[in-house]
């Protein structure tokens, strides 16, 4: 009796540790990189903001609570359009930010001789992203 409250006392503490590990890296990463920032910047909502941080905690509040609390919800593939379509743009959006604050695009294009092919290049990585996305959520997933 004793060796399993020890036992799941350290399981506590360990899954304690390793939340407060992963938690520390994902907001290490967006103040160092400044992503939140650079979000508001490229989409042109200086007065939102807050918008922005807040629908990052609530919605990283929640999905831990669904993962945590096993919340599952029987909805038709209709109506998941509407959140799949806002969690892809918030991907995408997140990983342009990203993109724009590393100078990825930029370096590889002039390293490359990809200059004249910019756009072109933009607009396959952005249809390829859709493309693939919406071959696995229609027809890989069961």
């Amino acid at each position: 009796m004793v060796a399993e409250a020890l036992r799941g006392l350290l399981l506590a503490v360990v899954s304690l540790a390793g939340g407060f590990a992963v938690g520390s890296a994902f907001v290490a990463l967006l103040i160092v990189l400044d992503l939140i920032p650079r979000l508001v910047q490229l989409t042109r909502a200086y007065r939102r903001s807050a918008v922005f941080e807040s629908a990052i905690l609530i919605g990283s509040l929640y999905w831990i609570c669904a993962d945590l609390f096993d919340w599952t919800f029987r909805l038709s593939a209709r109506y998941l359009l509407i959140p799949a379509a806002f969690q892809g743009l918030f991907v995408g959006m997140f990983a342009a930010a990203l993109t724009e604050v590393l100078n990825v695009i930029p370096i590889v294009s002039k390293r490359l001789k990809l200059k004249p092919y910019l756009l072109p290049l933009l607009m396959a990585l952005v249809f390829g992203k859709v493309t693939g996305s919406l071959v696995d959520w229609l027809w890989l997933q069961p």
